[in-house]
């Protein structure tokens, strides 16, 4: 037998012992890590089997084809999303390691779906189709479809992650797609959220029967369409059975196709890193010529300090992480407690609420930078104007942002007669949270790590805490005043007067943050040693 023909055979084996070996070699760093692996790998495979014990025990149910339906579209969902999120999870499948390797594509991607069927995520793939299968299946032809199905919906799932990584894998190995791997936290609560608002649905009277109009459409979605094909051969529907399992046939064969181009692409053509800089003196700014924003901003230090933390809350991932959560949130959670019927225009304080807390450990943020910015710093005006600018770019961002809720909150939820006073309440609100913010920061700055995904350094953690929570109570004490405005208006029944609180809340947002900067000011000047060594310990 010739060296072609047993070559991509022999891959197929090499790859998965590859995998294995680089697994238990990574597992043997430490024991923390063994520990945390094992740990996640038992608990995993409990919440798994625990689905599919709730999928059996809905075997006769009216619905449960529906619903085995619906949780197949949403996992294969999840392995889509996946490769976008952890682009590193598995480096023994990126194909990147293996560009200088004379591998032909076909016996590369047969030997990499192999391989990328050994892992915790497939096996739980297959015991939750498994379960959905055992769930629908009714009678010997149910049975059989079933087989085929639950081998479909896993390799589907896995070739769809593979080609989809494959496909974005310069992207996602850049500084920008790390940026975009760290915001799937904001799509993480937005998934969370509209899971609680599915399971309150599914408590209903109605029950599972609102999934029905959803499970019609994913039925003729590839992989879920191999679990209507089980669920229709049940019913004596073979041919809508022969069309499901086609469709997630056809879904395979073009995924592995897309899999095999993007793949020769990526392994033949070539990249920045092996291609020469192209410097054009078109391109080239005269010395001290600004662009963008920067021309907008005001001369001098305030401008500077404003467009620096602009541009590390733009490129340094965790404070794009931090305003990124702040902004989602700031907007999910009035629609959350809308779909919930709990809706209020009041719950539009949570925008300057999560905003005003960017104002806490200002020069924690800029980590190890710090001690550029402390040379700068020589007297309580120095410190001020600091402050100051950081203040403004909070504004800059945090006055619209609100302004944009409140009145979402205004029109969706309603009602407009209490837009005022809600509006002149969260400028308060942003005022008292930045005053508070800038004493934080002098008085309890800690140290973010560069690295890793911990936000306070070992050993700061309950300085992270006052700093946190003793401020906000205090900006909750110091917008106080206005709220019992508010009160006494409404009791004195005076509601004609309640557009009073939002050029008052406007007022004293900023009355309140000035003092609160100018307080902050002299502390940092006087204790700059101490808290350069406080963020500089991560």
């Amino acid at each position: 037998m010739s060296t072609e023909a047993t070559a991509p055979a022999a891959l197929v084996p090499v790859f998965v012992r590859l995998k294995l070996t680089l697994l238990r070699n990574g597992l043997r760093q430490s024991t923390g890590r063994t520990a945390a692996y094992v740990l996640s790998a038992v608990v995993g495979l409990l919440f798994t089997a625990a689905i599919a014990l709730g999928l059996l025990a809905l075997r006769g149910n009216p619905h449960a084809g529906t619903l085995a339906v619906v949780l197949t579209g949403i996992l294969t969902l999840g392995w889509a999303v996946m490769p976008l999120f952890f682009p590193t999870g598995d480096e023994t499948l990126d194909p990147t390691r293996l560009v200088m390797l004379p591998l032909r594509p076909r016996p590369l991607i047969r030997a990499l779906l192999v391989t990328s069927l050994v892992g915790l995520g497939p096996l739980t793939t297959l015991v939750l189709a498994t379960g959905a299968v055992i769930a629908v299946a009714d009678g010997p032809a149910a049975a059989v479809v079933g087989v085929l199905a639950v081998a479909l919906v896993v390799l589907v799932c896995v070739a769809l992650a593979r080609a989809v990584a494959t496909a974005s894998v310069r992207l996602l190995t850049s500084r920008r797609g790390r940026d975009l791997a760290v915001l799937g936290g904001l799509f993480v609560a937005f998934g969370a959220q509209g899971v609680n608002i599915a399971a309150r649905q599914l408590g209903s009277p109605d029950g599972l029967s609102v999934l029905e109009p959803l499970g019609e459409v994913l039925r003729w979605m590839p992989p879920a369409s191999a679990l209507g094909a089980v669920d229709d051969a049940g019913h004596g529907a073979y041919g809508r059975a022969a069309a499901g399992l086609a469709l997630a046939i056809a879904a395979l064969a073009l995924l592995l196709w897309w899999w095999q181009r993007t793949l020769t692409a990526l392994m033949t053509s070539p990249d920045s890193s092996t291609l020469q800089a192209v410097e054009k003196d078109s391109a080239r700014r005269p010395a001290g010529e600004q662009r963008g924003l920067a021309r907008l901003l005001p001369d001098g230090r305030t401008g500077t300090v404003m467009l620096r933390t602009l541009r590390y809350a733009w490129r340094d991932p965790k404070s794009k992480m931090s305003w990124a959560m702040a902004l989602g949130l700031g907007l999910l959670l009035p629609v959350v407690y809308a779909a919930q019927g709990n809706g209020s225009i009041y719950t539009s304080f949570s925008a300057s609420a999560l905003l005003g807390l960017q104002m806490y450990n200002q020069f924690g943020q800029d980590t190890s930078a710090f001690w550029m910015v402390a040379s700068t710093i020589a007297t309580p005006r120095d410190a001020f104007l600091e402050l100051r600018a950081r203040a403004l770019t909070l504004m800059l961002v945090a006055v619209p942002y609100v302004t944009l809720v409140v009145v979402g909150a205004a029109a969706f939820i309603g009602p407009w007669s209490s837009f005022l006073e809600v509006y002149g309440l969260s400028l308060g609100l942003l005022g008292a949270l930045v005053a508070t913010g800038a004493m934080a920061s002098a008085l309890f700055p800690y140290s973010i790590p560069s690295d890793g995904n911990k936000n306070v350094a070992p050993g700061q953690a309950g300085i992270a805490w006052i700093s946190l929570f003793g401020g906000f109570l205090t900006a909750a004490a110091l917008t106080s005043p206005l709220l019992a405005l508010t009160v006494w208006l409404h009791v004195a029944g005076l509601s004609g007067l309640l557009w009073v609180l939002l050029p008052a809340g406007a007022v004293y947002g900023l009355g309140v943050a000035t003092l609160g900067l100018r307080l902050a000011a002299p502390r940092v000047a006087a204790r700059l040693p101490e808290i350069l060594a406080a963020v500089s310990k991560g």
